[in-house]
């Protein structure tokens, strides 16, 4: 399998220090968990985000989404920027399954919270896609129902990366994408927070890659073609759901702002969110949350000045750089329909030594 992620190449992006785990669940109480459909024709899956163990319909989270480009079809992004809450796990899958996924999550939702629909209001499913019908028939629509649930009951502190969950059948760079993470540490005088970020990457050409701000992107598209590995590779025409995750006490508005720093780390790796991709972030923080059953008319959240909020933009911008070439590295050469192969970045790495 080789090594696994990027820094076990030398390569530390950034300046800011990685939580334990440099993933997304370094942010306390959120898990993460995959089922991976890779047989026959179908290289795809389910990956479910949890921002935290208890009732989620019940005890809300403060959500934001942002549009960098928007040739996507996810759902729920347009209620999370109207109420600024999150209610559901944050489920990622393939493009014609989107449907699908949100259906899962709302049975899923409705067995669990037996109100809902009857004495109180419906459920906001959140469900991001990418597009992997280069490596996996997606006319086939091998994710089900049963598949989500999977995913959700599978969620814990430790995931996999990769060629796995809705990352296995994407393509990035002309090479094999899929899943990657990372996450920061902020200290400030008045606690330590983290930030953590996962990434369905499945966007940009070989021409254009950088790695820490290095052009890379020459000599990858040459060992493609030494390879006569460019099919996938034509335009820009990919997409890439980014998810944000913190525990520092913000508003939906300043989350809002955190979460359009995704656009700072995804331009770093070379991307230029092109007319066929569709480039979203959505983002929670598990400092305050929102009761779904408000016993009186106030509220009290906590939160930090917009003054404090720098370091935290940095957090964001480098935590998705390095997740997406955690993504990268961690995703194995993958031979998928018809026969078609999209080779790994650890094959290029490891060609330069």
């Amino acid at each position: 399998m080789g090594k696994k992620r990027i820094r076990d190449y030398g390569i530390a992006i950034g300046q800011m220090k990685p939580g334990t785990r440099n993933q997304i669940t370094d942010v306390a109480g959120v898990k993460v968990g995959h089922v991976t459909l890779n047989e026959a024709n179908l290289r795809t899956g389910v990956t479910a985000i949890l921002p935290h163990p208890e009732n989620l319909f019940q005890d809300k989270v403060v959500g934001a989404s942002y549009v960098i480009n928007g040739f996507g079809k996810t759902a729920g992004i347009v209620q999370i920027n109207e109420l600024g809450t999150i209610e559901t796990p944050i489920l990622l899958t393939n493009t014609l399954s989107t449907a699908t996924a949100a259906d899962a999550l709302i049975d899923y939702m409705l067995k669990t919270n037996p109100d809902i629909g009857r004495t109180t209001g419906t459920v906001n499913p959140v469900v991001g896609e990418c597009n992997d019908m280069f490596l996996n028939d997606i006319r086939a629509k091998g994710v089900q129902k049963a598949h989500v649930l999977q995913a959700i009951e599978a969620a814990d502190v430790a995931f996999e990366e990769g060629s796995v969950g809705a990352g296995t059948g994407m393509v990035a760079f002309g090479l094999k994408g899929g899943i990657g993470s990372a996450s920061r540490i902020i200290p400030y005088p008045y606690g330590t927070f983290t930030i953590g970020v996962l990434v369905l990457a499945n966007f940009g050409r070989p021409d254009d890659l950088r790695l820490d701000g290095v052009a890379i992107g020459a000599k990858v598209k040459a060992f493609l073609e030494k390879k006569q590995a460019l099919e996938a590779t034509a335009q820009e025409k990919g997409s890439i759901m980014m998810i944000v995750a913190t525990d520092l006490p913000v508003t939906h508005r300043q989350l809002l702002r955190l979460i359009k720093r995704t656009a700072a780390g995804l331009a770093r790796t070379g991307s230029i969110y092109g007319n066929g991709s569709g480039d979203i972030a959505i983002g929670f923080s598990t400092a305050n949350h929102i009761p779904h059953a408000q016993k009186d008319g106030l509220m009290t959240i906590t939160c930090l000045s917009d003054q404090h909020l720098d370091p935290a933009f940095h957090a964001v911008a480098e935590a998705t750089e390095e997740a997406i070439f955690n993504a990268l590295t961690a995703s194995d050469t993958m031979i998928g329909y018809e026969g078609r192969i999209i080779y790994s970045f650890r094959d290029w790495l490891e060609s330069q030594t």
